[in-house]
């Protein structure tokens, strides 16, 4: 794995690095082959708080996971914990769920403890639908929309491409975009 380590407010020292390079390093454990991918590391400092988010995109799987804490180190190690959890959910529900060869189970070792999926879990279940007409308008407006529904996301029709984007307020309290790739 190669590593994309960058700090704000923060410089990233030679053991703070390492120890980043180590904990992540661990989680090659759960593939048959060691991935071939990039691990984004962006850590901040935030007043009192030390935040880290790591991203490690590999082939039909997205692993994300973000942690604030006092320390940083105790910051990396629940990440990692985060990142472990969502590499054994998918590999417990890929056994369940698709026994083809060539799906995502034959990149995880068969050897992973599952985990302990509540009965709940087994099926995703939708409880309420909601169906709307989607208005052509700009992201500014979207954004405006959203703020007086009182929401976190807000879906629309972009006027400017006429594709379907939606509109976020992050957890710093700044808006993002989503859109479909052309």
């Amino acid at each position: 794995m190669n590593y994309n380590i960058r700090g704000e407010n923060l410089d990233i020292t030679p053991a703070l690095r390492g120890y980043v390079e180590k904990k992540v390093g661990k989680l090659e454990r759960y593939f048959d082959t060691t991935p071939i991918a990039d691990v984004h590391v962006n850590m901040q400092v935030l007043n009192n708080q030390q935040a880290i988010e790591v991203t490690i995109p590999l082939p039909q799987l997205l692993l994300r996971a973000e942690e604030i804490h006092a320390d940083m180190y105790a910051a990396i190690d629940l990440v990692v914990e985060k990142l472990e959890r969502q590499i054994r959910k998918h590999k417990t529900k890929v056994n369940r769920k698709f026994r083809q060869e060539g799906s995502l189970k034959y990149m995880f070792k068969n050897d992973l403890e599952p985990t302990e999926v509540q009965e709940d879990d087994d099926e995703i279940e939708v409880v309420r639908t909601k169906r709307f007409n989607l208005k052509p308008m700009d992201a500014e407006e979207a954004i405006l929309q959203m703020d007086m529904l009182g929401h976190n996301f807000f879906v629309f029709s972009n006027a400017e491409n006429g594709d379907t984007s939606v509109v976020y307020r992050r957890k710093d309290g700044k808006y993002g975009l989503i859109e479909p790739e052309a």
